[in-house]
């Protein structure tokens, strides 16, 4: 278990692959996990949306985080709820929401939706999503 933000930031900006993979697929501790959430930069806090084992709790918290790209790593990750597509497909950032759309977990509502999205490459994506979902079925 990783049990520092400076670890998990050593493990995060290391040269040695086996570090960076601890950093994404070890747990963290919560307390951890909250201390890099308020005192670490978007980089930092973007690669703990990555980490396998985070809880969906926290990445509840990432999802209104100030800087798009956080975000935008909470919106394209598979471990997302019904609750945080709706909430993340309604963000400001474009690109958020084309996360959203990406996302293999996103309900066919919420793709309906985004398929309208005033963004053209918004509404493409979750068409293609669609087409694959009826492909599947």
């Amino acid at each position: 278990m990783i049990e520092s933000s400076k670890e998990f930031c050593r493990l995060r900006y290391s040269d040695d692959m086996e570090d960076q993979n601890r950093a994404t697929y070890e747990e963290i501790s919560e307390l951890v996990l909250l201390e890099i959430i308020e005192k670490h930069p978007a980089e930092i806090r973007k690669w703990v949306a990555h980490n396998k084992k985070v809880p969906l709790h926290i990445l509840r918290k990432l999802a209104d985080d100030p800087d798009w790209s956080v975000r935008c790593t909470v919106a394209r990750r598979n471990k997302i709820d019904e609750d945080l597509c709706v909430y993340l497909s309604k963000d400001s950032d474009e690109t958020v929401r084309r996360g959203i759309a990406a996302n293999k977990r996103t309900p066919v509502y919420l793709l309906e939706e985004l398929s309208r999205d005033s963004i053209e490459d918004i509404a493409e994506m979750a068409q293609r999503r669609l087409k694959e979902l009826k492909k599947e079925s």
